[in-house]
């Protein structure tokens, strides 16, 4: 399936977006995380563009070739889903499917919360939803404290974000030394070996950053079966042409992020039908054995929880089992390509 680029401009911001699929389809969005860009779903895009979707996947603000404003408090969350917002009305409107993975999986919470309207369905990968914002001060208190004792690992796996608060620069610098090695260390697929032990993510502020005192990733050749080396290339470059700074901006808006979530309608609980998918082996977003998982199961109205043997990377780690998964939960909830038109 061919993926067509376009460019959505308003007063407030500029959108690069692809597309592919039937353009009277019903709509199905693909939001991604850090540090990725809209061809992160090349492969779900093509499969449901296949099933009669028209797919849209942005590039976020901060990433790819979607605008990057300078500020740091650019990044909230609410300017985030004000930019989703404009893109839909712009693509018709109707209530779509939302589909995220790490920070796109909080926007798309967020969406649907704060605007209920444009949501048939959510699916959420390797990140859960919080209703009280996605946030140090909601994070932190869900650590498991048998693998991260308070008085050795305050924050937990949840160090690196906290780093990103403390020595912003530091950590921008470190990424920006080497982005292609950086995006290779980043892009590695999970293995269950580290399953109940603690996470280098644990550990950046006392190790100097992420890469310690090297301050810098150890060039390793990209892995194929993760991201078609064609893509990936696409994904270096964008790095190279903006840095890290915009992106990493996302994680300095605690304050505002759970300020905005407290607006959220219904206490921000989501009455759409929800699909988590978790990642068994994701050291730092897995719900399985601690408290992650609560407060979206509180929060949910109709909630669907599929678990696969992966690390964070699930989009690119189990390209067809997230297909499938996604499709048996469509058609369970009628909510598939047939019953949106």
């Amino acid at each position: 399936m061919t993926l067509v680029s376009r460019t959505f401009s308003t007063p407030r911001q500029t959108t690069h977006y692809i597309e592919c699929g039937r353009p009277d389809g019903p709509l199905m969005f693909f939001l991604h995380g850090w540090p990725a860009i809209s061809l992160f779903w090349r492969a779900q895009m093509d499969a449901f563009a296949a099933d009669g979707w028209h797919c849209i996947a942005p590039d976020l603000r901060g990433f790819g070739g979607s605008s990057a404003p300078a500020a740091k408090d650019a990044y909230t969350i609410e300017e985030v889903v004000a930019d989703m917002a404009e893109l839909h009305d712009h693509l018709g409107g109707e209530a779509a499917i939302w589909v995220g993975h790490d920070w796109g999986s909080i926007v798309v919470g967020a969406l649907a919360a704060h605007e209920p309207k444009r949501c048939r369905g959510v699916v959420l990968t390797s990140w859960a939803y919080f209703p009280d914002s996605n946030s140090l001060a909601t994070l932190v208190p869900l650590v498991d404290r048998t693998i991260y004792p308070a008085d050795q690992y305050p924050d937990g796996q949840w160090d690196y974000y906290r780093y990103y608060a403390t020595h912003f620069d530091a950590a921008v610098a470190d990424l920006d030394a080497d982005h292609a090695a950086t995006l290779t260390s980043v892009y590695q697929p999970g293995s269950p070996a580290p399953v109940g032990t603690v996470s280098p993510s644990a550990t950046v502020t006392r190790n100097g950053g992420r890469f310690g005192a090297a301050h810098r990733a150890t060039p390793t050749p990209a892995d194929p079966s993760l991201w078609p080396l064609a893509d990936f290339d696409v994904l270096v470059q964008a790095f190279k042409a903006h840095g890290f700074g915009a992106s990493s901006a996302w994680y300095t808006n605690d304050d505002s992020n759970i300020a905005y979530a407290r607006e959220a309608p219904d206490g921000g609980r989501l009455s759409q039908p929800v699909l988590f998918f978790n990642g068994e082996w994701d050291a730092i977003c897995t719900i399985i054995g601690n408290r992650q998982g609560d407060p979206m199961r509180a929060a949910c109205a109709d909630l669907t929880e599929a678990y696969v043997s992966a690390g964070h990377w699930l989009p690119l780690e189990r390209k067809a089992e997230l297909v499938q998964t996604i499709r048996t939960w469509l058609q369970s909830k009628n909510l598939d390509a047939a019953s949106g038109n």
